[in-house]
């Protein structure tokens, strides 16, 4: 067997990582940051995920938020793991307008003010609407 570079090893182990050990991965070394930080590492990540028993989905109640995993054989949600908001809101206030790669598009409804929220690091970004 040929051997395999370094760089390729860390790369494929890193993919199949969760979402949370990755960001955590990212203070490692700046290397690691660079390449965590790379469309293509992101874009193979997300296809990894994909897989039906790393499938999870966002419940949102009146002010609480979980996250259940989802179990395949009989489309039932496993235990759930409590989500805070960060952002300030009320009651029935939030709307998920869109999502992609793990980040969610979401909505305060009583300020109509756009958020882009990543609910695995808890990190959001007000968007302006200029």
């Amino acid at each position: 067997m040929a051997d395999l570079p370094t760089h390729t090893i860390v790369f494929e182990i890193l993919t199949r990582l969760p979402a949370k050990d990755v960001g955590r991965s990212k203070s490692v070394c700046k290397q690691w940051y660079a390449l965590l930080s790379t469309q293509d590492f992101v874009r193979i990540h997300c296809s990894r995920s994909v897989v039906s028993s790393n499938q999870r989905v966002l419940l949102i109640d009146d002010l609480t938020c979980s996250v259940r995993p989802i179990i395949s054989n009989n489309n039932d949600y496993g235990p759930s793991s409590i989500v805070t908001f960060p952002f300030h809101h009320q009651n029935n206030d939030v709307s998920i307008l869109s999502h992609l790669n793990g980040l969610l598009c979401v909505c305060l409804n009583h300020t109509y003010e756009l958020l882009l929220w990543n609910p695995t690091t808890t990190a959001f970004k007000r968007l302006s609407c200029i």
